[in-house]
Order: structure tokens, then sequence, then C-alpha cells
């Protein structure tokens, strides 16, 4: 006599997956797309930082789409692009960022004494 194993049929299910989602960069898109201010292009890259806290205020100045203070816009933009690079920023251009810091004070006039 011939046994007969009774088995459930299983269905195999296919998994099925998306081709992977590219990653969203979100931070660059405020960058280029900040409702507060136009930056000029590339303004971060530039060595110094004189030039770097006058593009801004100058930036912060014309918005007209900026809720604070055009010194709350523009240092809020500084300090957002020093805080997204992290650890990858080297520490000789955190120190140019640093310095662009101080001078947009002294600019707004918001220097400490």
């Amino acid at each position: 006599m011939a046994t007969t194993t009774s088995r459930k049929k299983t269905t195999a299910r296919k998994k099925t997956r998306s081709a992977k989602k590219p990653t969203r960069k979100w931070s660059a898109r405020v960058m280029k797309t900040s409702n507060a201010l136009d930056l000029q292009d590339r303004i971060f890259k530039s060595g110094n930082a004189e030039q770097i806290a006058r593009s801004l205020k100058r930036s912060a100045e014309r918005s007209k789409r900026r809720k604070g203070t055009p010194f709350q816009s523009a240092m809020s933009m500084l300090n957002f692009y020093i805080n997204r690079a992290g650890k990858n920023l080297p520490a000789r251009k955190k120190n140019i960022l640093e310095k662009a810091k101080n001078k947009l004070r002294v600019l707004f006039g918001r220097a400490e004494r």
C-alpha cells in the first residue's frame, strides 16, 4: 500500500521589489530653492569670508519672502550650510565660514563689544 502524504499547496509569493529610489537630497534642494533667500551661485565655495557675508546680506535684504529679519535669514542660511556639511567640512573651510558669521554680525551692526 502506497502512503500518500498530504501536503498543503503553498503558493509562492513573489516579492515585488520596486526599483531603488534615488537618495533624496533635501538639504541641497533647500540651498537651491530656499523660500527665504535667492543665493548667489556657489557663494559658499568662496574662500573669502567678507565676500560670503556681503553676499548673504545682499540676498537677505533683497528678499521679499523671508519670515524673519534680514539678519536672521542670512545667519540662518549660513548656519544651515555649516550644519549640513557636518564632519565632512574641512577645518580650513569651517574657519572661513565662522569668520563669515562674525563679518555678517559686523555688517548688520550686531557685533559684540
